[in-house]
Formats: C-alpha cells, sequence, structure tokens
C-alpha cells in the first residue's frame, strides 16, 4: 500500500458495509452510507488497488472438520530462515507463518482434524526439519477474533478537509441524520 494513499470516513463506512457482507452489492452500499454508486465503485477499487482490501473467500476451518487449531513457536538457525520460511509457507497444515521480532524465530498457526495428527506434526515433522532448533506451542480451543474480523478505528479515517470532501460530509450528515444520532455511524 503506498504511504501517499489517504482514507477518509466515507471510505471506513464502506468498509464497515464490506465487514459486515463482502458481498454487498454497490447499491446497496451506496444506500447504506449516503454516496452515488459510482463513487462508492470507485473507492472500493482505490481501496483494492492501494493494497487497503483483499477480496477474497474466508474458509472456516472446522466447515472441513479441522477442528484442532494450536499456535506453534519454533526457534530456528538464522542462516536457513528464508528457506525454512518458505516450506513452511508451502505446507498444507500450516494457515499463518510470520517472522516473530528476534533472528531466527518463526511463528506458526496450524489446523489438523484430530489431535493425533497435531502430534505427528509436532513430535516428528517439525524436529526432524532441518534447521528448527525448538519447537514450542499452545492449544487453540477456541478463537476469539481473527484477522478478518478486524477494522481499523474511526480516527484512522480523518474527514478530508478538500472542498468535496467535506461537501460530501455535510450533505451525507444531513442525508442521513439518524444513522449519525444514532450512534451506528459510531460505533459500527
Amino acid at each position: 500500500m503506498s504511504p501517499k494513499t489517504k482514507f477518509d470516513l466515507l471510505d471506513y463506512r464502506i468498509l464497515q458495509v464490506l465487514h459486515r457482507d463482502g458481498r454487498a452489492p454497490a447499491t446497496d452500499i451506496a444506500q447504506s452510507v449516503g454516496a452515488d454508486v459510482r463513487t462508492v465503485r470507485n473507492r472500493i477499487a482505490r481501496l483494492v488497488t492501494s493494497g487497503a482490501v483483499r477480496i477474497t473467500a474466508i474458509m472456516d476451518p472446522s466447515a472441513f472438520d479441522y477442528v484442532i487449531a494450536a499456535d506453534i513457536f519454533l526457534d530456528v538457525d538464522p542462516s536457513l530462515e528464508e528457506e525454512l520460511t518458505q516450506r513452511f509457507l508451502d505446507m498444507r497444515e500450516i494457515s499463518y507463518v510470520a517472522y516473530g521480532a528476534g533472528s531466527g524465530e518463526i511463528s506458526l498457526e496450524v489446523r489438523f482434524k484430530n489431535h493425533a495428527e497435531l502430534r505427528e506434526f509436532l513430535v516428528h515433522t517439525l524436529p526432524s526439519v532441518p534447521g528448527v532448533r525448538s519447537v514450542r506451542h499452545t492449544l487453540v480451543p477456541q478463537i476469539l477474533k481473527n484477522i478478518d474480523e478486524w477494522l481499523p478505528a474511526e480516527e484512522d479515517f480523518p474527514v478530508q478537509h478538500t472542498e468535496g470532501g467535506l461537501i460530501h460530509a455535510i450533505k451525507t450528515l444531513h442525508r442521513y441524520p439518524r444513522f449519525y444520532q444514532s450512534g451506528i455511524a459510531r460505533h459500527h
């Protein structure tokens, strides 16, 4: 994403609607946020093009019987970190790969259908990978909030001080006063 890309409250309102329903038609979004359909389509395109938003299908692992989740923390040989990271990215069992703050730290999230598969992965698969020095893990019995549920704060979307943006914000406020007075605009 370009550091020059600026987002405003209209972008935030559009994101709120898409967050609730990623398949919402632009016409419904426009009506919900009080904007022109063409504006909404252009804003969505800009959000996607800038890299701020990815349009994708999100799977529910449990729908496919992947009911066991674990977070794994690895200490690896720093000289093999890139090679190991690529190897982990290619492993179907791994749903998340990230570097830790220190050199040689890699964090994984894994999904399995049963405890036997998880145990095999922890006891045999990972320790047999050259460059993996230690493996720590924690079972994740329930995920309460996942990345697909995250939204930036409304404060990250300042009102644009351009004439068009400010005029649009004022028109939207006058057009949909109950939306703003009810608190929906602040809390959704």
